[in-house]
């Protein structure tokens, strides 16, 4: 089988390398090398070499500088088939600190091969630092499952009465619930109604 883009067909192996190069990216924010392209996918840096500068023929790849480690890039015009279940909605940020104002945003955010996605998974950009000792930082994007609900424990993304949004771990207390962050600079807040909006099932580092 091949895959197509525009006029340029692509092997399975040169998909396979596309794919990676591209996950890798996300997880990491830089490009892996030509030996760790080679240890993933079983190939000899030498076939690497040769896949690769095909796809740079064929306007698939592209290099930030020539020669650079590390800066080959899946060119933005390619599309894979694949390309609906790997993008979810990125809905705006969430305070990982004092809370703030929910703000709804119009964007997509690409997790290609890291998380299973559904249509009640979304994204959030992190702001604050309350929750690092549960190694969400601010910056980072927290992949969340959309629920109403929650067990004691979880990492929740919870609406307070005021209408303000925040990113804390979630207990039943027998009077209310305690909103606990994981850095001890932070109190806990305490509400006696909390509309939780959904439980983080993941976390992305761009840098």
């Amino acid at each position: 089988m091949t895959k197509r883009s525009g006029n340029r067909t692509v092997t399975p192996r040169q998909l396979e390398i596309l794919k990676y190069i591209r996950a890798f990216r996300i997880r990491n924010g830089y490009s892996p090398t030509m030996q760790e392209i080679g240890d993933h996918l079983d190939l000899t840096k030498v076939t690497v070499f040769e896949h690769v500068a095909a796809l740079e023929r064929k306007g698939l790849l592209l290099r930030g500088e020539k020669h650079k480690a590390r800066s080959l890039q899946v060119s933005d015009a390619l599309e894979f088939s694949d390309e609906s279940a790997v993008r979810m909605p990125l809905v705006g940020q969430i305070a990982a600190g004092m809370p703030l104002e929910a703000i709804e945003d119009s964007q997509s955010l690409d997790l290609t091969e890291l998380f299973p996605h559904s249509a009640d998974t979304f994204a959030l950009r992190v702001v604050g630092d309350s929750m690092i000792d549960e190694q969400i930082r601010e910056g980072d994007y927290v992949i969340c499952r959309q629920t109403s609900s929650a067990r004691n424990g979880e990492t929740v993304v919870a609406l307070l009465p005021d209408g303000e949004a925040t990113l804390k771990k979630f207990y039943r207390e027998k009077k209310g619930y305690r909103l606990q962050p994981a850095n001890d600079a932070y109190d806990p807040i305490y509400a006696d109604n909390v509309e939780i909006q959904g439980v983080v099932v993941g976390v992305v580092r761009t840098v």
